[in-house]
C-alpha cells in the first residue's frame, strides 16, 4: 500500500516537475525572443515604406543595416490628429502602434460605412515623410481595408503636391495566390506610380478598373485591373479612396498643401 502511495507521489510530482520545467523555457523563451520579434517587425515596416517610395526594390538583398540607415536618412516619421490634420509633436512615432490604437475604443473612433468596410479609424495616425534636403520629396500613408478574403495592409506614397501617386506597396494580406495575390506583383504596383489619387476638387478619384488603363498622362485616374480578382481590385479602389479621404489622413494632406503654399 505504502508502495503505491509512493509511486502515485511521484508520478504527480515528476509531472508537476515537467511542467514547471517546461514553463520556465516556454517564458523564458518568450521574453528572450521579445526583442527580435519587435526588431524584426520594426525592420519590416521600414522596408515596406521604402519599397513604397521607390528607394529600395521589393525583392533587393539590402542587410538590415542597409535598410535601418536609409529608412534614418530619408524618413521622417510623423504622428498626426486625424480629426484636424494636425502634427503631434508630443506622441513619439517610434512608440506608436497605429494597428493597435485602431482596436482599442479609448483610441479610435467607429468609422461610417464605407465601402472599404474599415471598422475603426485611429484618433492619431502615422505619416511617413520622405526628405529631400530640407524639404518634403514624399508622404506615405499607411492604408488597409477589404479585400475578396482578408484585410489588406499597405502604404501608399504620394508627390509633395500630395496627388500624384510615387508608389503602392502591400505586405499583408490573405488573398488568393495567382489571383487578388497579384496586388504583390511589383508589376501591377508599378502602374500606379504618376497616377492622381485627387481631381481638380480635391475628390479621391482614383481607381482599379476592368482590364487596361491608358498611360498616366492621358487617363490619371485609372490603374489596371487584375485579371480574375475583380473584387480583391474593388477593395484596393475603396481602400485607397478612404484614406485619402477626410475619414481619414484628407485633412492632414490638405493642411500639408496649405504650408507649402505658404513657404
Amino acid at each position: 500500500m505504502s508502495k503505491a502511495n509512493y509511486s502515485t507521489k511521484y508520478t504527480i510530482g515528476f509531472a508537476a516537475a515537467v511542467c514547471i520545467v517546461c514553463s520556465i523555457l516556454v517564458s523564458t523563451s518568450a521574453v528572450t525572443l521579445r526583442d527580435r520579434q519587435e526588431a524584426n517587425k520594426k525592420l519590416d515596416r521600414q522596408k515596406n515604406v521604402l519599397v513604397a517610395t521607390g528607394l529600395i526594390e521589393p525583392e533587393g538583398d539590402l542587410s538590415r543595416k542597409q535598410i535601418t540607415d536609409l529608412y534614418e536618412e530619408k524618413i521622417r516619421p510623423l504622428v498626426v490628429d486625424m480629426k484636424t490634420g494636425e502634427v503631434k509633436e508630443d506622441i513619439d512615432p517610434a512608440q506608436f502602434d497605429q494597428r493597435f490604437a485602431m482596436k482599442n475604443e479609448a483610441t479610435s473612433r467607429r468609422a461610417p460605412e464605407n465601402p472599404a468596410k474599415v471598422q475603426r479609424v485611429p484618433n492619431h495616425g502615422l505619416v511617413y515623410q520622405v526628405m529631400d534636403g530640407d524639404g518634403v520629396k514624399m508622404i506615405v500613408l499607411p492604408v488597409q481595408g477589404m479585400g475578396l478574403w482578408s484585410t489588406l495592409y499597405g502604404y501608399l506614397a504620394l508627390e509633395a503636391d500630395t496627388t500624384t501617386i510615387a508608389g503602392i506597396a502591400f505586405y499583408e494580406h490573405g488573398e488568393t495566390p495567382g489571383l487578388g495575390g497579384e496586388i504583390e506583383s511589383p508589376g501591377w504596383q508599378a502602374k500606379w506610380i504618376g497616377r492622381k489619387a485627387f481631381d481638380e476638387d480635391w475628390e479621391p478619384r482614383i481607381r482599379v478598373i476592368k482590364g487596361e488603363a491608358g498611360e498616366p498622362d492621358e487617363d490619371p485616374y485609372q490603374v489596371d485591373g487584375l485579371t480574375g480578382a475583380t473584387l480583391t481590385a474593388n477593395g484596393v479602389t475603396e481602400l485607397v479612396r478612404f484614406w485619402i479621404s477626410d475619414e481619414g489622413y484628407g485633412r492632414y494632406l490638405a493642411k500639408f498643401r496649405e504650408q507649402e503654399r505658404g513657404s
